[in-house]
């Protein structure tokens, strides 16, 4: 697929509008459906996408690897943190209500930075996940390797059987 003009363009092209729609539908999913797995799982397929067409090193230069895994635990920390705040606000743990003035504006606040912080979290796991198992080599071998002895090595004695080895 590396080479093929026609799905690079059209990859190249897609790329943005698939990040923009993933974060529409992370903006707007405390208004109706959505919010921030699906929006988690829409960015990182733009990723998998670039990752797959151009080649996994291509995408590692775009989103290396440890900043996907500072973001995993970015997410996670937005999340704990807006609870955390809640509790040092006089709340209980991810009651939003004293984030804001009003109940219904720390309602608001709150759900947008938890999602926030779930969309991360998803985004960079999935596209970590697709980086491990698109990067894993697995070895292959000839029948007629597989079928040889391991040879032993020039001068070395085979290791004697013990009767305790039974």
């Amino acid at each position: 697929m590396k080479n093929n003009p026609i799905l690079r363009v059209i990859s190249k092209t897609l790329f943005a509008p698939i990040i923009l729609y993933g974060l529409y539908v992370q903006f707007h999913g405390d208004f109706g459906p959505g919010g921030g797995f699906q929006a988690g799982v829409i960015i990182a397929a733009a990723f998998i996408l670039y990752g797959m067409v151009f080649s996994l090193d291509e995408l590692k230069l775009l989103a290396p690897p440890s900043i996907v895994h500072a973001l995993m635990a970015l997410g996670a920390l937005i999340y704990a943190g807006v609870g955390i705040a809640t509790f040092l606000l006089g709340a209980e743990f991810l009651n939003y209500d004293v984030l804001a003035d009003y109940p219904a504006k720390g309602q608001h606040y709150g759900i947008i930075l938890v999602e926030f912080g779930v969309g991360l979290t998803v985004a960079s796991t999935i596209l970590g996940l697709f980086m491990a198992f698109a990067g894993f080599d697995i070895p292959r071998y000839s029948a007629r390797e597989k079928d040889a002895k391991p040879a032993n090595k020039a001068g070395a004695k085979s290791p004697k059987k013990r009767a305790s080895d039974d």
